[in-house]
């Protein structure tokens, strides 16, 4: 199993992606939650143990982990503690202006998935 624990819903994923993760196994979406920005080290110790042990109880081949940095990074390491394996997409950016009627410019970004890449 492939755990996407992120804001992206795997749904709406280009095909290379869904296809990459499907390498793992059935692709499962675990929500990555919002984070209080007033939450102290103690409270995003308590969020990452429970969202640790929701994911490992799933048994994932690997997870992809990417949210609020604090988080993130805190999820990412109890995983690596239980050797499940954490990856991060790797992508391109492309970006391009464009100059509106008013004469203001508008910069739009697309991300293009690469690889994983594992933490």
């Amino acid at each position: 199993m492939f755990v996407n624990f992120t804001n992206h819903p795997s749904e709406k994923w280009s095909r290379e992606q869904l296809a990459a993760a499907k390498a793992y196994g059935h692709v499962s979406d675990l929500p990555f939650p919002a984070v209080d920005p007033l939450a102290d080290e103690a409270e995003i110790a308590r969020m990452a143990e429970r969202y640790a042990d929701i994911i490992a109880e799933r048994s994932p081949a690997a997870v992809l982990c990417q949210g609020e940095t604090s988080l993130a990074y805190a999820v990412t390491g109890l995983l690596k503690e239980r050797n499940i394996t954490v990856l991060t997409a790797a992508s391109e950016r492309v970006s391009r202006e464009e100059t509106l009627p008013d004469g203001t410019v508008r910069r739009v970004s697309d991300f293009r998935f690469v690889r994983f890449r594992k933490l």
